[in-house]
Parts: structure tokens; sequence; C-alpha cells
């Protein structure tokens, strides 16, 4: 009796485990409710899914999902996409919301969207309702010389086709930056552009500035525009300035040049005075070896007194007294 209670017990346990590991390892709940909502998938390709490291939840609920909302999408593709390293559920909703706006988004062209980095479904959403973008501003000089700090607000929506491989909003800000750049430069006057602000964005919008990007400009208002400075008088008074300094540079090399030239002068001068200086010490010398080899006597040496004396009388008359005119004398 006991025996027997022993093999009912090891036969229930054992029905308990190959239960537990049936419910484990094998998702009936989840092919119960592929089944009742009429998506075909079998319990072998369920637990082939766990072999792959696919979880089968998320393939089997985005089949559902896509079933009822009047999607047909192939379990391999999901499969595929999961193991690329895809978001199953942005590309399913993005393709679900796509189709309601009659968009013609396809399941290849939404899976490239997911796998190159871009949100599928936010995409989707712009495209069903636009992006304002605010720009930051942006500083231009009308042809007068006034600055002018003009701010714009573009709404932009995605363009699906061009989504992988298109570029991003910093480029499409960059490329309007530089349209009112060009817009308020070539204008005459400041006033003009105060006047008619949305020239700038005709302007603008006519260089089809979204080619090439992932975005479509709808629209480009100028939001605020703000006097800057007057460059124009800031430049002419940095020219000034540069002016005047050129100016006082050459005069001072001027200045330079003419003291170098009187030092110059000087130094010859006393150069000059030297050798007088010197030549008048030979003179006594002169005198002496005269004396001594005969050919000057004493009458001629008071001779030469008497013209020297003479010499310095007339040089003291001919120069004028100090503190007198000469020509009152």
């Amino acid at each position: 009796m006991e025996q027997g209670m022993g093999m009912l017990i090891g036969v229930i346990v054992a029905v308990v485990i190959s239960i537990w590991i049936l419910f484990v390892y094998i998702p009936i709940g989840l092919w119960f409710s592929a089944l009742v909502s009429g998506v075909r998938v079998s319990l072998i390709q369920l637990v082939l899914m766990r072999w792959r490291n696919v979880p089968p939840k998320i393939i089997v609920n985005a089949m559902i999902t896509s079933k009822k909302a009047g999607l047909e999408l192939k379990r391999d593709d999901l499969e595929a996409h999961y193991l690329a390293g895809g978001k199953i559920k942005n590309v399913v909703e993005a393709l679900i919301s796509a189709d309601k706006a009659n968009m013609g988004l396809d399941f290849q062209t939404a899976t490239a969207i997911d796998l190159a980095g871009r949100d599928v479904f936010q995409a989707v959403q712009m495209s069903v309702n636009p992006k304002v973008i605010n720009t930051p501003p942006v500083t231009a000089v009308a042809k007068d010389g006034i600055q002018l700090i003009a701010k714009a607000r573009v709404t932009v929506r995605a363009n699906i086709q061009q989504l992988v491989g298109g570029a991003g909003e910093e480029t499409v800000l960059a490329r309007i930056g530089e349209g009112v750049v060009s817009s308020i430069g070539s204008s005459t006057s400041h006033k003009a552009v105060l006047e008619n602000p949305d020239s700038i964005s005709k302007v603008v919008l006519s260089k089809g500035l979204d080619a090439g990007t992932a975005f479509e400009i709808l629209s480009i208002d100028i939001a605020d525009i703000d006097i800057g400075k007057n460059i124009g008088a800031v430049l002419q008074m940095d020219q000034a300035n540069a002016d005047k300094n050129i100016a006082q540079a050459q005069a001072e090399k001027r200045r330079a040049m003419a003291v170098a030239l009187e030092q110059e002068m000087l130094a010859k001068a006393q150069e000059a005075r030297a050798a007088v200086i010197m030549a008048e010490a030979e003179i006594p010398k002169a005198i002496a070896e005269a004396f001594r080899s005969g050919n000057l006597g004493i009458m001629d040496y008071y001779k030469f007194q008497n013209i020297q004396a003479d010499t310095t009388m007339r040089e003291s008359i001919a120069k004028p007294k100090k503190g007198k005119n000469p020509s009152k004398d």
C-alpha cells in the first residue's frame, strides 16, 4: 500500500514537472492568443524562436497588432529585423500610423529608417503633424551698415523618403541662418527690412534649403527683428584710428631720422674740431723744429706773433657783442 502511494506521488510530481517545463519552454498561452487573434504560428516555431534568441512574445504581439490594424507582416521578416538590432514595436506602430494616414510606407522602408538610427514612429508623427523649429538669433548687416538680429520660426515635416541618408535638423537651421544673412546683407537699408520682414521669408524659402535633408520646409516666418550696432560707424571709427596711428608712426619715424641726422652732424663737427685742435697742437712743435733747423729766425717769429695778434683782434672786432644789436651800432 505504501509502495503504491509512493508511485502515485512520483507520477504526480513527474506530471507537474512536465507541465511546468511545457509552459516554460513551450509558450502555449502565447500560441493560443495568436490562434484566437487569427495569426498562424505553430508551437514548433515558437520553440525555435527561443533557440534563435528571439523573444516569441515580441514577434507574436507585433503580428497580432498588425493583423488587427489590417496589415499582414511576415514572421520571418520581423525575426530578421529583430536579429539585426531593430525595434519591432516602433516599426509596427509607424506602419499602422502611416497606413491610417495613407502615407504609403512599406515594411522595407520602415525597417531601413529604424536601422539607420532614426525613430521611425516619431518621423511618421512629424510627417502627419508638422514640427515648428525656432532658430537661434541670426546676426546680419544691411548695406547701410546697421546690424539686425533676426529670429525665424520654421515649420517642417519629415520627408519619409529622405530619412535614410538625409541631413538632420542642424543642417536645416544652418541653411536658414545663411539665407537670412544673405537676404539682409543684400538689402540697401535696414529700414526696408524692418518694413517688410516677409521679404526675408520669401527669399529664403525660394532657395530650396530642404534639398538633401530629411525634412520638407513648409513655411519660414520671421518672429522678431532687433536693431543692433551701427557697424558702418564702428568700422569708420576703427579706420580713422588706424589712419591716426599710421600718421603718428610716420611722424615719429621722421622725427627719429632728424634727431639721428643732427647727432651725426654733431659727431662730425666734433671730429673736425678734434682734428683742428690736434693740428694746432702740432704748430709749436713745428716752430721749435724750424728754430733748431735754422729755417726760422727770431724776427720771423715776432712777425708771426704780430700777424696772429692782428688776426685775433680783427676776429674780436668782427664778432658782435652779446646783448647788442649790430644794426644799431
